[in-house]
């Protein structure tokens, strides 16, 4: 199976990306999340470094996904954060203020 390159725009910036052939519906969906994660943080306005932004929206990404249903053999529509339960939404708003401290408080992720 062979890899083709897609031109994709995550937060106005490009970046090409290799998918398999008859991937590139799925590596759509996943720039179109990533990218309107992304751009949420950022037009909360409270952080502005593009790394940081990448992480939490990692961060973001990865607990939607750890709270989603198990997927079924006939696919899976994973939750959208407004279909997240209450309680999973303020253990991530928790978590966020948490890494938001850090974050200031450090200066560096690393």
């Amino acid at each position: 199976m062979s890899n083709k390159q897609i031109d994709v725009q995550i937060m106005g910036q490009s970046y090409i990306l290799g998918c398999p052939e008859g991937g590139e519906e799925r590596l759509l969906s996943a720039v179109r999340k990533v990218d309107e994660a992304m751009c949420k943080i950022r037009d909360a306005g409270k952080i502005k470094a593009r790394d940081r932004i990448a992480v939490l929206a990692a961060l973001n990404l990865a607990f939607e996904q750890a709270e989603a249903p198990p997927a079924t053999e006939q696919g899976s529509n994973a939750p959208l954060a407004a279909d997240v339960s209450p309680d999973a939404q303020a253990r991530l708003a928790q978590l966020l203020q948490r890494l938001d401290r850090v974050i200031e408080q450090d200066g560096q992720l690393l």
